[in-house]
């Protein structure tokens, strides 16, 4: 698990309520590095969110490459779920990101029981894509 993600779960602990929770998944968002601006096309659109998201794969060499990604959202807390997802996943082995049980992650910060349905969904949306592109990123050319 990286240190990012290890980072978040001890930040969420300390907080005691969602109120401060959600303003601390905001920050994780403005965090975020720039979104280049011509990947904001319905090519790295993910689809089933609510709200725009938008994710950028850069995929490395071999057969079980790196992946590293970029996000971006239109609205405040879906960008820092958009952090949350990336922490949990770039920079990792495309065949880890196949074995990475984000619902697990998810569920243990609490955001399967704190998060609108729709907001559930677009995060599922996410994670969905980020696991087909390492699938590609793993399937022999």
């Amino acid at each position: 698990m990286s240190d990012r993600i290890e980072e978040i779960r001890s930040d969420f602990s300390l907080l005691e309520d969602w109120e401060d929770r959600y303003r601390y998944i905001i920050e994780l968002g403005q965090d975020l590095s720039p979104y280049p601006e011509d990947a904001r096309d319905d090519d790295h659109k993910v689809p089933g969110c609510v709200s725009q998201v938008w994710l950028k794969t850069y995929v490395g060499d071999g057969t079980d490459p790196l992946l590293r990604f970029d996000g971006d959202s239109d609205a405040h807390i879906v960008r820092g779920l958009v952090a949350i997802v990336l922490a949990l996943f770039s920079e990792e082995r495309a065949s880890r990101i196949l074995d990475i049980d984000a619902e697990a992650t998810l569920r243990e910060l609490g955001l399967d029981e704190h998060l609108s349905p729709q907001r559930a969904n677009g995060l599922r949306s996410m994670v969905k894509r980020i696991k087909s592109e390492a699938a590609i990123a793993t399937t022999p050319a």
